[in-house]
């Protein structure tokens, strides 16, 4: 049975991670470099221990790495884009530096994430990029953290940045529903681990149940957010002798809408004219895309601004744990049918 971290000292740390008091001491206290490898050893070990240093052998450090970092699950669309620069702005007015890591927490292979306690200041975590385990044992050894795009384990109150995107999701599909006459409307599912995919399938789900439209998991498709992976999905969809009817599409988020928008042209498919494609975000090339995208504006350079002053706040004690949703609204385009 792992021990409580009351009750596990700097010895057992030290035994385990096979150093010896003084190295361990001087990781805790930054008051003497260690190599790389022993930082990332102790780190791991303490987060598996769970051990918290006492408070005042943290108030002995006196140097920091006035690094601040922004750990994601991945890089692969142009959302990213308006996020990092939120971010570096503030830390660049600061006179600090941005380590950007990515890092595959569910696969849990044992490998630490790339930054932490022992490279950084701070940490900004978005979505998924850590598990639960990993961010209430980060919490407990009082690691200043945000949560970008994401809610707190419900153990502990982690303070987080994130959209609106229930009540936006609903409003998009129903206005599909009863400003265009769509009844059967494919949805692309994001990751399913990630909150704003969640909240923006309860959307969706609760627009049909409100105009009396029964769910069907048949216009359900994985599109993970990807402008490829929502392309195959919708490729194998139109190419499938037995053919989904489907009205319009809501693509989940606009890097996905590419990829619908391709797959569509490709079968000769009109689009307002036969099939209607809404998005999510408002990225640079929405208004763009032939036709320009009907989408959900989020203030996604705002998150990252935001999510980066309040982790200085926390870095300059400031107390703040309370979760804030940013406003999101629908910008209406071609691509649903609208003539704006």
């Amino acid at each position: 049975m792992r021990r409580r971290s009351s009750s596990v000292t700097i010895r057992d740390v030290a035994r385990k991670a096979d150093v010896s008091v003084a190295t361990v001491s001087r990781y805790i206290n930054r008051n003497a470099p260690v190599s790389p490898e022993v930082a990332e050893r102790l780190d791991q070990v303490m987060t598996e221990m769970r051990y918290v240093p006492h408070a005042a052998a943290r108030h002995l450090a006196s140097r920091k790495t006035r690094v601040i970092g922004l750990l994601l699950n991945n890089l692969h669309n142009d959302f990213f884009v308006p996020l990092l620069n939120g971010v570096e702005g503030v830390i660049r007015s600061k006179g600090y530096n941005l380590i950007v890591a990515t890092y595959h927490a569910s696969s849990r292979t044992g490998t630490p994430p790339p930054i932490g306690p022992h490279n950084t200041d701070g940490l900004l975590v978005f979505s998924d990029g850590l598990v639960d385990e990993d961010l209430i044992n980060l919490h407990e050894r009082n690691f200043p953290m945000i949560l970008v795009h994401r809610t707190s384990p419900p153990s502990v109150s982690i303070p987080s940045v994130t959209v609106e995107n229930t009540e936006i999701t609903h409003q998009l599909v129903d206005h599909l529903i009863n400003v265009h006459g769509k009844r059967r409307i494919l949805f692309l599912r994001g990751p399913v681990s990630q909150e704003d995919s969640l909240r923006r399938e309860t959307g969706y789900k609760s627009a049909l149940q409100a105009n009396g439209i029964p769910f069907d998991e048949s216009l359900v498709l994985n599109g993970e957010f990807e402008r490829d992976i929502a392309y195959q999905a919708m490729n194998e969809v139109l190419g499938n002798g037995k053919r989904v009817a489907f009205d319009a599409v809501f693509t989940g988020d606009d890097d996905a809408a590419i990829g619908v928008l391709r797959a569509l042209h490709q079968h000769h498919i009109k689009v307002p004219d036969d099939i209607a494609v809404t998005g999510f975000d408002d990225l640079g090339f929405a208004p763009f895309l032939n036709p320009p995208l009907t989408t959900v504006r989020a203030p996604t350079e705002t998150v990252g601004r935001i999510a980066t002053e309040r982790l200085f706040g926390l870095l300059e004690n400031q107390i703040s744990d309370e979760v804030m949703i940013l406003p999101t609204e629908i910008i209406f385009r071609r691509s649903c049918g609208c003539q704006s």
